[in-house]
């Protein structure tokens, strides 16, 4: 009995952890501002395109590099990226970079911002190029 008083109670501990820790990360993670985004590119920040191959081939921002969104955070640890890199990610709406993202800062990533969508960080290129 005091055995599963103590795992309820620690559930219940996870449970406000998250919501007080992970919750407004993952919240900051849809935030979406393609200007920004620009800057954050031109100061030379990792550009990360998390659709799908087919997605990439048919346009992408350059020097981009292309990892579907489930296999952000593998490929990461994989390639041994720093935890302190910039990176911009962006997909077609923002949903799947943003899930990448909160993905990413649960493993412990600390620069990541979400460019939002690949069309609008096109249109915000041309006007920042301006």
């Amino acid at each position: 009995m005091i055995h599963k008083l103590m795992l309820r109670g620690q559930s219940l501990l996870y449970m406000a952890l998250f919501s007080l820790f992970l919750v407004p990360l993952m919240t900051k993670a849809t935030e979406q501002d393609p200007t920004l985004a620009w800057e954050k590119i031109l100061a030379g920040a990792m550009v990360l395109d998390v659709r799908t191959p087919e997605e990439f081939a048919e346009g992408h921002l350059a020097n981009a590099v292309n990892i579907p969104f489930e296999q952000v955070t593998q490929e990461f640890i994989n390639r041994g990226i720093p935890k302190d890199t910039p990176v911009v990610l962006y997909c077609r709406s923002g949903r799947r970079s943003g899930i990448a993202i909160a993905d990413l800062v649960a493993t412990g990533y600390t620069q990541t911002f979400n460019g939002g969508a690949y069309q609008s960080l096109i249109e915000a290129q041309k006007i920042t190029a301006k």
